[in-house]
């Protein structure tokens, strides 16, 4: 059962829904902003050379307008190309509101509930607890209700062969440290598995096919991609880059495609202004109701608590989630956002329909938060709040806390390496095949005076181990966004008994043990 104050939370979001639903034919003409005609340009040409990004494209839309909409450097490194309105970026993580939205549709015609329990369409859906498989519903799914730690199981399943189905019974494997409903844990496969409902309550029509056809077809977005590996193959792309583990380096895209409702989406700011414009006049585009207000309604109003408390940089003072985006006050007026999150590219789409404002960000290096520091920048302009240079002020931030995070980690691990200490065991000792019962097996072989570990359930990824001291080795993955971390293997009597290994922060943060065989 929601809280007394989540079901006020959620009576304030019906509210304010309400009375937005009608903002859009209201608002008189815009008039110029001086941020956006004075500064916009010179702003964030200062903030891509400060955060080393190599692309952005930007949007703005105002009162039914398209303010702004272009691009700004190169889409590949060395190479002539600019990034322009129809430079195509990966969405990743604002997929999700397309989700919500597909099953919002559907709850509107009758044919699901979101309250419905997740059982009633996936009858083999299985959490780890008997308690938690009986009550979880769609919402729940789409909520981040299931009390998982943030990306807990994605080391698994990210960049895998793993097919949905297979991700969705593997659920019932994840052991949850937080508790069902009462704690927010951003969880992707839960997307997974409400993605799943649509095939099961359509009679087969897949995620993808029923987003294309109730979405981005009526929406006239023809070149928005719901497959990662479509996107790949286009002409006109944002090239992925990554500064996390030393210079600015050209990354792989993510394949999210077996995760697909989660993140496997890609745009451009082009097609990004018709979503807004969606979203800004209360499910109508081009004059025609697309979706019906009560059901878009329900994709917004707040389900999960994050924070109630006041933010110390932002005049914000709630966060909620919806059904795939995140909601809250800001000045005074409510705003709808979503952040995405691909190897290379980190993106974000926003709106607040009491201002008649929607805007999105799109970048090509993963490791900064400029993206979200020209989100905040606007939303002051067009909110009125008092200036502030937000990308100075996120810099200022991330450089004090890398100061007080001590030696950049990368470096500390190659010191180590440079040792060139001897492990206390012969290579081949370490050698085998090992297993974690979520992720599957593993295999180390010896590969001269390193060893090398592969991962069949992820084709073409390898970890390099380097020995460092003790039993731990530097692991060092083909895919450079799994990271450069420390491996460690359990020995006793001599014997190798387990390995322990983790990918970077943004795969998952937690470490796996895999038994050796």
């Amino acid at each position: 059962m929601p809280t007394p104050t989540l079901r006020r939370l959620t009576a304030a979001a019906l509210l304010l829904g309400a009375a937005t639903a009608t903002q859009a034919q209201t608002t008189p003409p815009t008039t110029p902003n001086r941020f956006l005609t004075d500064s916009l340009d010179s702003y964030v040409q200062r903030g891509m050379r400060l955060w080393n990004i190599p692309g952005l494209a930007v949007v703005v839309v105002k009162d039914g307008q398209t303010l702004v909409q272009k691009g700004y450097g190169v889409r590949e490194v060395g190479k002539p190309a600019l990034v322009d309105d129809q430079t195509l970026f990966m969405i990743a993580s604002n997929t999700k509101l397309f989700t919500g939205t597909a099953l919002a549709k559907l709850d509107g015609e009758k044919k699901i509930s979101l309250d419905d329990r997740v059982t009633k369409y996936l009858p083999d859906f299985r959490l780890y607890d008997s308690t938690s498989t009986r009550l979880v519903t769609v919402r729940d799914l789409l909520s981040h209700h299931l009390g998982f730690k943030t990306f807990q199981g994605d080391f698994t399943f990210f960049k895998s062969n793993l097919e949905r189905a297979d991700i969705v019974r593997r659920m019932r494997l994840m052991k949850p440290t937080r508790e069902f409903r009462k704690d927010y844990g951003y969880c992707n496969s839960g997307f997974v598995a409400a993605g799943e409902v649509i095939p099961a309550v359509t009679g087969g029509t897949s995620w993808e096919e029923y987003v294309r056809q109730n979405l981005l077809q009526p929406l006239g977005m023809k070149n928005t991609f719901v497959s990662s590996l479509e996107f790949a193959r286009q002409p006109n792309i944002a090239t992925a880059y990554s500064n996390t583990f030393g210079p600015l380096a050209k990354v792989q895209f993510d394949n999210w495609d077996n995760m697909g409702p989660c993140a496997s989406m890609a745009s451009n700011v082009s097609d990004l202004t018709h979503w807004l414009r969606f979203q800004l006049d209360s499910g109508r585009y081009e004059g025609r109701q697309v979706l019906p207000w009560a059901t878009l309604r329900k994709t917004r109003d707040a389900n999960t608590i994050i924070s109630s408390r006041k933010s110390p940089l932002f005049p914000t003072h709630f966060v909620t989630y919806a059904l795939g985006v995140e909601s809250a006050d800001y000045n005074g007026r409510q705003v709808y956002w979503h952040t995405g999150g691909a190897s290379g590219q980190v993106s974000n789409v926003c709106f607040v329909p009491e201002a008649g404002l929607g805007l999105a960000v799109l970048t090509n290096n993963d490791n900064q938060s400029f993206f979200e520091a020209l989100r905040y920048q606007l939303l002051d302009a067009y909110l009125g709040v008092s200036y502030i240079d937000r990308s100075a002020q996120l810099l200022a931030r991330r450089r004090a806390g890398e100061l007080a995070a001590g030696p950049d980690p990368t470096l500390a691990l190659a010191a180590r390496v440079a040792k060139k200490a001897k492990a206390p065991l012969p290579l081949k000792a370490y050698v085998g095949e090992f297993d974690n019962p979520l992720f599957g097996r593993i295999q180390v072989t010896q590969k001269g005076k390193q060893l090398l570990v592969t991962l069949p359930t992820h084709p073409g990824l390898t970890a390099t181990l380097d020995y460092m001291d003790g039993q731990e080795f530097r692991a060092t993955y083909s895919d450079l966004v799994f990271g450069v971390l420390p491996a460690k293997f359990e020995v006793e009597n001599g014997q190798v008994k387990s390995l322990e290994m983790r990918a970077n922060d943004y795969v998952e943060a937690d470490s796996y043990v895999f038994g050796k065989l």
